[in-house]
């Protein structure tokens, strides 16, 4: 019988924190701690939400009356360190402080590293982070965007993309590395990857970037005119910048980023929410055919995951697009809890080696 390890998984977002237990892949509680936006304003830089957040952590654990000496691991979502291969890591002192400041960016993943570090340290235990934000598999092609001095980056959702791959390879009998997958996470960010043989060499910059606009971003524009924008005297930097990220996508043309709000409005006749909801999906299929390109058409599966893919008029809309390329397979969602875990297990039980943050 296989050893039972009892792994604390910290998963930070921008306005909760989300926590959970588990023995192995049995899940014993799942908490979401909220955080609300006035106490969130209050902090002028994400690390500075730390001692706060990892107290709310070790305070709702013993809320729920577990012993933090039964812990064996602590995992967290990987923040914004500098690019690395997938793969689950072990936690180091180099990586605490690439992710204290955000050597690539701001963003609440950062704290998932520093809080599991720093109660694992207090317990003794180890800690990791498993395919975190910054993961970087771009092959070389794909990197060039056509202005030498801005190169292409892979910023997407490597942790949950990568789940549900591994996921589809076992319903389709095999590994995830045996499969060539096309992988749209669509939510609150949409990033479609493309998967070939467990690396994913291509993909959209989901938060700032380009590919299709989201429920709250603007995916790639018209650069031409986003250019006159910027120096039409309008706007500040930071107010272009929340235009593209924040209040972008389907908040700047419907008022708001609900696709429940949205087919409300598409049952009660609104024919202009229903022409930008399935803008959305039109762009998204065809960045789903693009990706096809890059695979020569050789691709095994198309995976839909993230929330927006409950909806089910919304998912037909891009099998209907997209479902001639190859079969479509539909993960409504996101499994990044369980993929943590998944991860440290695959390291503890020799299936994966650990890798180590240089």
């Amino acid at each position: 019988m296989s050893q039972i390890y009892r792994i604390l998984v910290v998963n930070p977002g921008s306005t909760s924190t989300k926590i959970a237990v588990y023995d192995n892949e049995n899940e014993i509680f799942t908490k979401v701690i909220p955080h609300s936006s006035e106490l969130i304003g209050k902090f002028n830089k994400i690390v500075d939400q730390f001692d706060f957040r990892k107290e709310m952590v070790i305070n709702t654990l013993k809320e729920q009356g577990l012993d933090l000496n039964s812990l064996d691991i602590v995992v967290g979502r990987g923040g914004n360190m500098k690019p690395v291969e997938g793969g689950t890591y072990a936690i180091n002192e180099r990586m605490v402080e690439d992710l204290r400041i955000g050597v690539m960016g701001e963003h609440a993943s950062n704290l998932g590293g520093l809080i599991a570090w720093d109660i694992a340290n207090l317990l003794n235990i180890p800690s990791y982070v498993v395919d975190p934000v910054v993961v970087d598999e771009l092959e070389d092609l794909a990197r060039i965007s056509g202005m030498p001095e801005i190169s292409r980056k892979s910023k997407d959702h490597p942790l949950n993309q990568k789940a549900v791959g591994r996921k589809a390879a076992a319903e389709l009998g095999g590994e995830y590395q045996d499969f060539n997958f096309i992988i749209a996470h669509i939510g609150g960010g949409i990033s479609i990857g493309i998967h070939k043989k467990g690396r994913i060499v291509d993909v959209n910059n989901a938060l700032d970037g380009d590919g299709p606009f989201s429920p709250e971003r603007s995916g790639g524009l018209p650069v031409g005119a986003l250019v006159d924008m910027c120096f039409s005297g309008k706007y500040t930097k930071e107010e272009i910048r929340k235009k593209i990220v924040g209040k972008g996508g389907l908040t700047a043309y419907l008022g708001t980023n609900d696709g429940r709000e949205i087919q409300k409005r598409i049952k009660a006749g609104d024919n202009y929410a229903k022409l930008i909801y399935e803008a959305m999906a039109y762009q998204i299929s065809k960045e789903i055919g693009a990706g096809a390109t890059v695979l020569k058409g050789k691709v095994d599966a198309i995976l839909l995951t993230g929330g927006v893919i409950y909806d089910e008029e919304f998912t037909a809309w891009i099998k209907e697009r997209v479902g001639f390329i190859a079969p479509v397979m539909v993960y409504p969602g996101e499994f990044e809890m369980i993929a943590l875990v998944q991860g440290v297990l695959r390291v503890l039980n020799d299936v994966e080696k650990v890798k180590m943050y240089s």
